[in-house]
C-alpha cells in the first residue's frame, strides 16, 4: 500500500513539473518596443530629387578662338582669377596687325584728299558766286558763269566722292580690327579660370560644324550658384517658381541651405533604366553661403510644397499601409493597433487628422518580429521578470 501511494506521488510530482516546463516554455513574452509621442508641431509636405543634383556655376563660359592659329600669349593659368577684359590668350596675327596698319594709314590718307578737295570745292563755289554778280552788271558773259558754275558742282561731287573714299577705308579699317580681335581671347566678366586646353606655340583648330571640340578656356563665374536637380515626374506638376528650397550638400553634411525655385523644366527626360524626372533649377537664397562651393558639387533638394505649422503630428516611420500605426499603452502593457487618416507627410513627420490622441505613443519598431495587435511589450529600459514575463 506505501508503495502505491509513493507511486501516485511521483506521478503527481512529474505531471506538476510538467505543466509548469510546459508554462514556462509557452508563456506569451513581451516583446521591446520603440516608442515616440503623438505630439504637435510643424509638417512640411516635401519633393525632393529622384538621384543627385548638382551645382552649377550661373555663368561659365567654354572659350575659344573664332579663328586657327598658333597661342604666342598665353597670360593665366588654371585657377587664376580674372576680371571683365583681362587677355586670357592671343593667337599669332602679326599679318593682321601690319594689315591693320597699312589700312590706318590708307584712311588717313583718303581723309587729307578728301579734306583738300572739299577745300577746292569751297574756292570754286564763292568764284562761281563773284561771277554771278559780276554777270549782273554785264562785266561778265553768261558763258564764264556757266563754266564756273559747272566747276563748283563738279568739285563738289569729288569732295562727296572722296568722303565717300574716306568713310571705306575707315569701314575695311574696322573689318581688320574684328579679324584681329578674333585672334584674342578676352574674359567676358569676372571668374576663375577652370581650365585651360593648349600650350604656348601650340596650334588651336576651331571646331567644325558638329564635331564639338574641349574649349581652349574654361572660365567659371564663382560668386553665384544654383541647383539642378531631377524630380519626379509625379511631383513636377506641384511644383513652381518661387517655392521654397532646402539644400544639402555631400561636402558639407552637417549643414542645410536656404533656397528656392528658380525655373522648372519644360520636359520629361527619358533616361535608360531610370525613372521619367523634369529637371528643376533651385538657386541659393544667402549668398554668403556660396563663398566655398565649387561647381560640380553633388547636391540634394528637398522642395516645400505646403507647411502646416502646428498640428497633431507623427514619425513617418510609424505608418504601416499608409493608415495603421500600433500605439502603446502602459496600463495594459500591451500593443494596440489603430487606424488613422494621414494629411500631409515627409520623410520625418506626418500630419494626423484623426485616429490618435496627443497623449499617446507610437511604435516606429514596427518591424520588429512578432509585433500585433494585443502583443505584450516593454520599453528599452524596462526589464521583464524571467519567471512571469511581467514588467518590473
Amino acid at each position: 500500500m506505501p508503495r502505491i501511494k509513493l507511486r501516485w506521488i511521483i506521478l503527481i510530482l512529474v505531471i506538476i513539473a510538467a505543466g509548469a516546463a510546459g508554462f514556462w516554455f509557452t508563456r506569451e513574452k513581451p516583446i521591446q518596443v520603440v516608442v515616440k509621442p503623438v505630439e504637435k508641431g510643424l509638417v512640411e509636405k516635401t519633393a525632393a530629387n529622384t538621384r543627385a543634383g548638382t551645382i552649377n556655376s550661373c555663368r561659365r563660359a567654354k572659350l575659344s578662338p573664332g579663328i586657327g592659329g598658333q597661342i604666342i600669349q598665353l597670360p593665366v593659368k588654371e585657377g587664376d582669377f580674372v576680371e571683365t577684359g583681362d587677355l586670357l590668350l592671343e593667337l599669332w596675327n602679326e599679318d593682321l596687325q601690319e594689315e591693320a596698319n597699312f589700312a590706318r594709314k590708307e584712311a588717313d590718307a583718303m581723309e587729307s584728299r578728301s579734306r583738300a578737295a572739299c577745300l577746292r570745292a569751297e574756292i570754286a563755289q564763292r568764284e562761281a558766286d563773284r561771277f554771278g554778280e559780276l554777270h549782273k552788271t554785264n562785266l561778265i558773259s553768261l558763258e564764264k558763269l556757266d563754266r564756273a558754275r559747272t566747276e563748283a558742282k563738279a568739285l563738289k561731287a569729288e569732295c562727296e566722292a572722296s568722303k565717300a573714299s574716306a568713310f571705306m577705308s575707315r569701314a575695311r579699317m574696322g573689318v581688320i580690327r574684328a579679324n584681329l580681335e578674333r585672334t584674342r581671347l578676352t574674359a567676358p566678366f569676372n571668374g576663375i579660370i577652370a581650365e585651360i586646353n593648349g600650350e604656348l606655340n601650340e596650334y588651336v583648330t576651331p571646331s567644325p560644324v558638329g564635331i564639338p571640340t574641349p574649349p581652349a578656356v574654361d572660365l567659371v563665374d564663382n560668386t553665384c550658384f544654383y541647383v539642378t536637380a531631377p524630380m519626379d515626374e509625379v511631383d513636377a506638376p506641384l511644383i513652381s517658381v518661387g517655392m521654397p528650397a532646402r539644400i544639402s550638400l555631400d561636402a558639407y553634411r552637417d549643414r542645410h541651405y536656404d533656397g528656392r525655385v528658380r525655373r522648372v523644366g519644360v520636359f520629361v527626360l527619358d533616361r535608360e533604366k531610370q525613372a521619367r524626372t523634369v529637371d528643376v533649377e533651385v538657386e541659393f537664397t544667402n549668398p554668403e553661403d556660396m563663398e566655398q562651393f565649387l561647381a560640380g558639387y553633388s547636391a540634394d533638394v528637398e522642395i516645400i510644397l505646403q507647411v502646416h505649422p502646428d498640428t497633431l503630428r507623427i514619425p513617418t516611420e510609424a505608418i504601416l499601409d499608409g493608415n495603421r500605426v500600433f500605439i502603446f499603452v502602459p496600463a495594459q502593457g500591451r500593443v494596440r493597433e489603430k487606424t488613422i487618416r494621414p494629411g500631409i507627410s515627409n520623410w520625418d513627420f506626418t500630419e494626423v487628422l484623426s485616429g490618435l490622441e496627443a497623449h499617446e505613443t507610437v511604435v516606429v519598431n514596427v518591424d520588429q518580429t512578432g509585433i500585433k495587435d494585443g502583443v505584450k511589450a516593454i520599453l528599452p529600459d524596462e526589464k521583464a521578470d524571467q519567471k512571469t514575463g511581467e514588467k518590473k
